[in-house]
C-alpha cells in the first residue's frame, strides 16, 4: 500500500469524521449512533500509518482526530437529567429486551428453584430446619408473628429511615454478589442466584406452614416485583461475563471479558435503580400493616403489572410496535 494511494482512499472519511466531532450537536448527534463504528475505523488507519511510516503530518493528524473522538467516546459527561430518562426509558428496557434469552435462563432459574423449595418445605416442613437452621427460622418467625414485637421489622431497626438504610445495604449487597459472582468463570453468579432462590422458597414455605401466610405475602407483594427482578438481572450480567469467558469470538479472554461488562452494564445499572425503589416501598409501604390486605394486595399487582409492561414496551419505537403487533394479529 503507498501513501498516496491510502491517503486518496481515506481522506473523504477523514474529513467526515473531523467535521461531525469538531461540528457540535448539529453534526455529532444525527451519527451519534455509528460514531464508535467510525472512531474504531480512524484508530485502525492511524495504525496503518504508523506501520507503514507514512509522512508525520498523516500520523499527527490521525492521532489529533482519534484523541479528539476516544473523549467524545469514553470522557466524563456531565450530569443531565434527559440522559438519565433517556437510559430508564430507552436503554434499559431495550438492552433487557435484546439479551431476553439470558434473561429468561436466570429467570427460570430463580423462579425455578424457588417455587420448588417453596413446594418442598410445605410437604416435608422438616426441610427448613435442615436448611435454614433453628435460630433463623425463629427470627423469621418473630419477623411476620403478628404478635412479636418485631413484626414485620428487622431487629435493631426503630424507624422508616433505619429501615430504608438497612434494606439498601440488603439489597446493593445482594445484587453487587450475583453479579461479581460472574468473575469466576459465571459460577458465582449462578450460585449467588439459586441459593438465594432456595432461602426465598423455603422462608416461603415455612411461614406458610406456621400460618404467618397472610402476614408474609402482602409484606413482599409489592416490593418483590423490583427487587426480585433486579437481582436476576444483576445474576444474568454475571452469566454473561461468564458467558463471554468461554466463548471469546476470537478475542483474549481479557478482553472478551471487557466487552461482556460494557453489555452487562446497563443491566446492573438499571438493577441499581430497581433495587434503590425497592427500598423505598419495602421500608415506607410493605411494612404498614394496617393498611387493608386487598389494597396491599392491589399494589403489588400494580408494581407487578408496572415492570413486566415496562420491559415488554418500554423504549420501542413506533415501527417495532407496528410490526409486533402485526405478528400478533397474524396468530
Amino acid at each position: 500500500m503507498t501513501q498516496q494511494s491510502f491517503v486518496l482512499r481515506r481522506k473523504n472519511f477523514w474529513d467526515d469524521f473531523e467535521k461531525m466531532i469538531r461540528g457540535g450537536k448539529k453534526f455529532l448527534k444525527p451519527a451519534a449512533a455509528s460514531f464508535p463504528v467510525m472512531y474504531r475505523e480512524l484508530t485502525q488507519d492511524l495504525n496503518t500509518a504508523r506501520a507503514n511510516g507514512f509522512d508525520p503530518s498523516i500520523i499527527d493528524r490521525l492521532n489529533t482526530l482519534a484523541l479528539e473522538g476516544n473523549q467524545l467516546l469514553y470522557g466524563n459527561r456531565s450530569f443531565s437529567f434527559g440522559g438519565i430518562a433517556g437510559f430508564l426509558l430507552r436503554e434499559f428496557p431495550g438492552t433487557v429486551r435484546s439479551l431476553w434469552r439470558s434473561f429468561g435462563a436466570a429467570a427460570l432459574i430463580f423462579y425455578g428453584a424457588g417455587f420448588f423449595m417453596f413446594f418442598i418445605c410445605v410437604r416435608f416442613p422438616e426441610t427448613a430446619y435442615e436448611i435454614m437452621g433453628a435460630t433463623q427460622i425463629q427470627n423469621l418467625e418473630d419477623m411476620y408473628n403478628p404478635e412479636n414485637f418485631h413484626y414485620l421489622t428487622p431487629r435493631n431497626v426503630s424507624s422508616d429511615a433505619d429501615m430504608f438504610g438497612y434494606y439498601i445495604y440488603n439489597n446493593i449487597s445482594i445484587g453487587f454478589q450475583s453479579f461479581a459472582g460472574g468473575v469466576i468463570a459465571g459460577f458465582g453468579s449462578l450460585l449467588v442466584l439459586f441459593l438465594n432462590a432456595v432461602v426465598l422458597g423455603v422462608s416461603a414455605g415455612h411461614i406458610y406452614n406456621t400460618g404467618y401466610g397472610s402476614t408474609f405475602f402482602p409484606f413482599i407483594i409489592a416490593h418483590g416485583a423490583f427487587e426480585l427482578t433486579a437481582i436476576i438481572l444483576c445474576a444474568q450480567g454475571g452469566l454473561l461475563l461468564g458467558y463471554r469467558f468461554f466463548f471469546t469470538r476470537g478475542l483474549s479472554r481479557s478482553a472478551s471479558l471487557r466487552e461482556a461488562a460494557k453489555t452487562a452494564l446497563p443491566l446492573v445499572s438499571g438493577a441499581a435503580v430497581m433495587l434503590f425503589i425497592a427500598a423505598c416501598i419495602e421500608a415506607f409501604w410493605s411494612s404498614r400493616h394496617e393498611l387493608p390486605v386487598a389494597l396491599r394486595y392491589g399494589a403489588g399487582i400494580f408494581t407487578w403489572t408496572a415492570v413486566i409492561l415496562y420491559f415488554l414496551f418500554a423504549g420501542q419505537n413506533k415501527t417495532v410496535r407496528k410490526k409486533t403487533a402485526a405478528k400478533a394479529a397474524k396468530k
